[in-house]
């Protein structure tokens, strides 16, 4: 088998990557661990930079995005000295949009099948061959036969527990990471949203979140113990535990429902530098992972698929390796951004278990200074709506 870029990875990156390289007429491959199920069954975030929403136009997907998405121009913060709304399209005149990642990657497969593009499913012993040469290629097994796929370059869209990572000599890479003690206890039902913006709360019980995916599906966290388990939550305790966390007036309207999906997510950020091995390109969370406090994730790793598709355009159409060779610094200078931002908001809306007093009142006159100054709504923004790329 052979390809100009071969995409490990069949997620939204890899899916987003392929899509818009197919647009300016460079052949792809994806190879993808698991079924196509597995992947559209992934829970995950649902806010969406306009960076994000713009790369879906141009890879010749965003009609249903922009016809079934919501806009939200602001998010509300509680603590407990009050409620308050930053408002973006005042601060700084921008949105965020509200589209499952579930329906994003959705739209993706089925342009990719339209375009009768081939994606392997359900590939195993996937290993990266020959990175450092012009001539890289990736042996792999499918349909129980050992197969071989040569290629130009390799776009490493496969998560953190991929193999394209690890394929860049251990010596030569820093990893760096930052552990939280605390996940999240999240649910989502088939219930109205309790606002219309998010609400992301700093408690005397801890953090809790109500977001939506849209206005007949609600999806919300609180924080809890890394020990904890799902089984450890009815619906009633986590619905009892939501109103003790958020503010009055958001409690006594919330609509509660039974679950149809409930799960603990672990918080951490981890960076890998760097980004690009020989002709081996990481993307997304093969390269870096963020809390999900601000919903940099998916985000970020569109950022990194736009500085990859722009490079590899430029490398086929010009033959200009300039932005290829500065991927990983390029990427990398966004990337710290995003992670600062994620650790900031994390820092900001959470209790610690070694938490003093001090740092208590610091982090409510944080909140209190946030409420009161304009200027730090407006980086708050700026960095929430999503920086240029």
């Amino acid at each position: 088998m052979r390809t100009q870029v071969a995409i490990v990875g069949g997620g939204p990156s890899g899916l987003l990557l392929g899509q818009l390289l197919h647009k300016v007429g460079i052949e792809t491959i994806i190879l993808e661990r698991h079924t196509r199920a597995h992947v559209l069954g992934r829970i995950r975030a649902g806010v969406l930079e306009a960076g994000l929403v713009n790369l879906m136009d141009e890879a010749g997907v965003g009609a249903r995005l922009s016809r079934e998405s919501f806009l939200h121009h602001g998010t509300n913060f509680a603590y407990p000295g009050g409620m308050f709304h930053l408002d973006f399209k005042a601060l700084i005149d921008q949105h965020v949009t509200v589209y499952g990642q579930t329906e994003l990657t959705q739209d993706l497969y089925e342009a990719r099948d339209g375009a009768n593009l081939i994606t392997l499913h359900e590939c195993s012993d996937v290993t990266l061959c020959d990175i450092e040469t012009k001539a890289p290629n990736i042996e792999f097994t499918y349909d129980g036969q050992t197969k071989r796929l040569t290629c130009d370059i390799i776009a490493g869209c496969d998560g953190f527990h991929g193999p394209s990572r690890q394929a860049i000599p251990k010596e030569k890479r820093r990893e760096f990471e930052k552990t939280y003690p605390f996940g999240w206890m999240g649910i989502l039902s088939e219930t109205s949203p309790v606002n219309d913006e998010l609400i992301y709360a700093n408690s005397t019980r801890g953090f809790a979140l109500c977001s939506m995916r849209n206005p007949a599906l609600s999806r919300y966290y609180v924080q809890c113990d890394l020990s904890d388990s799902p089984d450890n939550w009815s619906d009633e305790r986590f619905w009892d535990e939501l109103k003790r966390r958020i503010p009055r007036e958001a409690a006594d309207t919330l609509i509660t429902g039974p679950s149809i999906e409930k799960s603990i997510a672990p918080l951490r950020s981890f960076v890998c530098e760097p980004m690009q091995w020989g002709r081996l390109f990481l993307c997304g969370d093969a390269a870096h992972i963020v809390p999900p406090t601000g919903a940099k994730g998916l985000n970020t790793a569109a950022s990194d698929v736009y500085y990859l598709w722009q490079a590899l355009s430029a490398f086929y159409a010009d033959k200009d390796q300039d932005a290829l060779l500065h991927y990983s610094e390029t990427a990398l200078a966004r990337v710290w951004k995003t992670q600062r931002f994620s650790w900031y908001m994390t820092k900001l809306l959470h209790h610690f278990p070694d938490q003093s007093e001090f740092d208590h009142n610091i982090q409510q006159a944080e909140l209190a200074h946030l409420a009161e100054n304009r200027a730090a709504q407006m980086a708050l923004a700026q960095n929430y709506v999503g920086l240029p790329y």
